[in-house]
């Protein structure tokens, strides 16, 4: 069996889209819960810059992180993040030691 992977997925709203992203990432967490291959996801907010928030995720193998960017409600939310998003979204993936 492979080592579980963690995503951590770094985004910022662009001004005045703040409110909107967290709606539309607050979205993701029950549907993404529910999928096989999730162990964990959880979304965060800074304290001191409410426009940045953190996915931190855990997913059996890469082919479940795979599944999971293809599932209708993160597609859903990715065809209109363009509209809310200040920059490209900051995807990296760690190995737990």
């Amino acid at each position: 069996m492979s080592q579980p992977l963690t995503i951590i997925a770094r985004m910022r709203a662009k001004v005045g889209q703040e409110s909107r992203l967290k709606q539309e990432l607050l979205k993701l967490l029950a549907p993404t819960r529910a999928e096989a291959g999730c162990i964990s996801y959880d979304l965060h907010q800074s304290q001191t810059d409410p426009a940045l928030f953190v996915f931190y995720e855990t997913w059996r193998s890469q082919a479940d992180v795979d599944a999971h960017f293809a599932t209708p409600h993160l597609q859903a939310v990715l065809k209109i993040a363009p509209e809310m998003l200040d920059g490209a979204l900051d995807l990296t993936t760690w190995t737990k030691l």
